[in-house]
């Protein structure tokens, strides 16, 4: 199809394709002439992963790191979840104190030998950034985040494409992107569930 075709069945602007074919997020079509191309599948598909990581709001550094990833796959599938993850993972300061991400690793029955520095690293920036605020979270309520996200964390891996290295490549990454803001819209309705069933009226 040409690049016209292209923007119709993607959804994607002319200009923005073009953008993406000159930043390499897109790979070149095939020349049938020196000024027209033809484009398959494989790119509206690439191109429905770009958006979707933009939409979620990826920049472009992002993208170009898991573009990086679908076209370099690594062959162990724990190395292929790092470099997904990592893809989306914003990057945070090196010399954080990781004590008390490592203690949480470990109740989650973990080691952080074993994890990716980056995702190690992202834990302790957030349990640092509550502890600037004055914020605890209960221990209790630690245990059940603990304990329900490594069930999730299961349910995913369980659940992760093996037909082909692209395919789990894009569940891991879109997972990642456009999954965790629905968990956490999920988490606030729960909450106000939750709330109507114990402070809520009786509607009797």
């Amino acid at each position: 199809m040409r690049i016209s075709e292209l923007s119709t069945q993607a959804g994607v602007p002319v200009a923005t394709i073009k953008y993406y074919l000159r930043e390499k997020l897109l790979p070149e079509g095939e020349r049938t002439s020196p000024t027209q191309a033809s484009y398959g599948v494989a790119h509206v598909q690439r191109l429905g992963v770009i958006r979707a990581l933009v939409d979620a709001g990826v920049g472009i550094a992002g993208v170009r790191k898991v573009v990086g990833v679908l076209e370099e796959p690594p062959a162990n599938p724990y190395d292929l979840l790092g470099a997904a993850n990592a893809a989306v993972t914003p990057v945070v300061a090196a010399d954080i104190d990781l004590s008390a991400a490592t203690a949480l690793l470990e109740r989650m029955g973990g080691d952080a030998e074993k994890c990716f520095p980056d995702q190690v690293a992202a834990v302790a920036h957030a349990l640092a950034a509550l502890d600037r605020a004055g914020f605890t979270v209960p221990e209790r309520v630690m245990d059940a985040y603990l304990v329900h996200l490594s069930a999730i964390a299961e349910a995913e891996l369980a659940a992760t494409p093996d037909r082909s290295i692209e395919d789990a490549v894009r569940y891991v990454v879109l997972g990642t992107a456009l999954v965790e803001p629905l968990i956490l819209a999920l988490r606030r309705v729960g909450e106000q569930v939750a709330a109507s069933r114990r402070f809520g009226p009786s509607g009797g």
